[in-house]
């Protein structure tokens, strides 16, 4: 009759830790539910360089960027379908600077680009050509 107790008592100690380990899984899960939650509706906390305003470049002339917009059309109207990356030194500045230049000169329908990205060839709109 031992035996049949403790096979019983084997079994009711497996339902314990059965039922421990779900209530413990059940609790953490919970909690990792209200974390979730709390973060989101908490707002963000800023760090210090986070709470900096933004750094502003300053403002190129306009003068200056005509300037440097007629250059880049003459390296345009010099090496039709090139990138900027290869115009950009005929300009004498660099890719980047010449980002705003470019967007005048296609605004003005003086320039066309073709592809995207790093791919974008330029080059020069024909009733545009005559005038220069």
């Amino acid at each position: 009759m031992t035996k049949t107790n403790t096979n019983w008592d084997l079994g009711e100690c497996i339902e314990r830790l059965v039922q421990e380990h779900i209530a413990a899984s059940h609790t953490a899960a919970q909690e990792a539910i209200d974390r979730a939650f709390a973060s989101a509706a908490k707002p963000a906390v800023r760090t210090e360089a986070a709470k900096a305003p933004r750094r502003a470049g300053k403002k190129r002339p306009s003068a200056d960027i005509a300037a440097l917009g007629d250059r880049l059309y003459r390296g345009v109207c010099a090496k039709p379908g090139e990138t900027m990356a290869v115009l950009a030194p005929m300009a004498v500045a660099s890719a980047r600077e010449l980002h705003r230049p470019m967007t005048l000169l296609r605004r003005a329908g003086r320039v066309r680009a073709v592809g995207t990205r790093h791919r974008t060839r330029y080059f020069p709109m024909v009733n545009a050509a005559a005038s220069v």
